[in-house]
């Protein structure tokens, strides 16, 4: 018989399979032989970023033909499959029951919602400068009960669960234990990093043992790209109902404005955010469909628009402006440019033979990695002239964080085009890259304030 010892092959699934064909009169020796192929299909499959039962699904419609006794009814089961994976939620550990995942959404939507307006209570002010309190914790407001969701809803191990919860806490002591002065560069880039350091450990709740592996982080990439999917449509939507109820109540002579912008907008944005999880990590067929089609469209248009700004650069013959706002947005863009180049990889089909779509993944790495070389050169130049500051000293990090990374998916994206190269590796480079930015976030908020006197 052939082992069943695999992390990434969902062994009922084989058992299942194995039971059906043995019903239809296929012989032990011949499912011996399918079943080979079978397995090491599933775990090429897996190994490149698929979900387990996916892979399975995937490499019983590939093993279909193998057998002329077995091709009927690997073909029923493949169906019979593709129904549970499209009727069930997402695959994953000890699920909850409908009812009460669905309860336990609704409560800590609730609790987002009511989290986001307690420390109004006592005297904080939405949307104040930069060292305000909501700038630095607004992360710890709602991601913690995001985490929540995901750990109740996969019924982590209490191990987990504690170090999950210990990030948090961390984040919240660095966030508010510092003496940060008013509008100072360290309170702004804590600000901008403890949220990207915090998402990571949403990432740990959300994939587990699997944080380890290279398919369980972009299984946590593809949550992340649909979560914001989610939230664009319900922050779309709930700006639509919100115009709409402020013309309407204004109609009737009742203002509105104040109870919209202190009440509704916060709790329901912060209720979304949790909502937007449940939905990401539950029935995420929809957004399966649509994420490869988002990726197709974002990929052609930020090359486009970095090949536009080198363009720029070439013809006006100057630099890159250094105002801090400058260096937050550039960076910015370049960490969304190699946020696509993620998101594009895990939307790719493993086994699609290489094609066009691949050159612009390439011709994206390429233009990200020399817009990225000028601004670290811009940034290199400043910090001779000028010495380190906070917001010099960040930037100069993360662009090397990001010449390294861009650099690697660039050769990686050659090779392949090439046919030297598999998938299979630069999917392992990009999750690889997922706890590096997230120590750096954490470098970040732990170690700038005093290491620049909390300016």
């Amino acid at each position: 018989m052939v082992s069943r010892a695999s992390d990434d092959i969902p062994t009922h699934r084989i058992s299942e399979w194995r039971v059906r064909l043995r019903s239809h009169g296929v012989d032990d020796v011949e499912l011996d032989r399918v079943e080979r192929t079978l397995r090491e299909q599933t775990r090429r499959l897996a190994g490149a970023g698929l979900d387990p039962d996916e892979a399975f699904l995937i490499a019983v419609k590939r093993t279909a033909g193998l057998s002329a006794a077995a091709r009927e009814c690997n073909q029923a089961h493949a169906e019979r499959l593709w129904r549970q994976l499209v009727t069930r939620p997402a695959t994953g550990i000890g699920r909850l029951p409908l009812r009460s995942d669905l309860a336990l959404a609704a409560a800590l939507a609730l609790a987002a919602a009511a989290a986001i307006k307690v420390p109004a209570l006592f005297g904080a002010q939405f949307g104040p400068a930069p060292d305000g309190f909501y700038a630095r914790n607004l992360g710890l407001l709602v991601l913690p009960l995001l985490a929540a969701l995901l750990l109740c809803r996969h019924r982590t191990n209490l191990a987990r669960a504690v170090a999950v919860g210990v990030l948090f806490a961390a984040g919240a002591v660095f966030a508010n234990a510092f003496p940060l002065s008013a509008g100072g560069s360290t309170a702004v880039l804590t600000a901008i990093h403890l949220p990207i350091a915090l998402w990571l450990a949403v990432g740990l709740a959300h994939a587990g043992g699997g944080w380890r592996t290279a398919p369980g982080r972009m299984q946590f990439v593809r949550f992340s790209g649909e979560w914001f999917i989610h939230y664009v449509l319900f922050a779309l939507g709930g700006g639509v109902l919100t115009l709409l109820a402020v013309i309407m109540f204004e109609a009737a002579g009742v203002g509105v404005d104040r109870f919209v912008e202190h009440w509704l907008l916060p709790c329901g944005a912060s209720g979304a955010a949790i909502v937007a999880g449940w939905l990401a990590d539950g029935r995420r067929q929809a957004t399966e469909r649509l994420a490869p089609m988002l990726a197709r469209v974002f990929t052609p248009l930020f090359a486009a628009l970095l090949l536009a700004f080198l363009a720029a650069l070439v013809w006006t013959g100057r630099g890159i402006a250094l105002d801090r706002e400058v260096l937050i947005a550039f960076d910015l863009l370049l960490v969304l440019v190699a946020g696509m180049l993620l998101f594009a990889a895990s939307a790719r089909e493993p086994e699609a033979p290489r094609g066009p779509f691949d050159a612009l993944r390439l011709l994206l790495a390429v233009a990200a990695l020399v817009a990225d070389t000028v601004a670290l050169a811009a940034v290199a130049a400043r910090i001779d002239e000028f010495g380190f500051s906070a917001n010099r000293a960040a930037a100069l990090g993360v662009n090397l964080l990001l010449l390294a990374h861009l650099g690697g998916a660039a050769w990686l994206q050659a090779r392949i085009l090439a046919g030297a190269g598999s998938f299979a590796a630069e999917v392992r480079w990009h999750t690889a890259y997922l706890p590096v930015y997230g120590a750096w976030a954490g470098l970040v908020v732990v170690i700038f304030p005093p290491l620049f006197r909390y300016g």
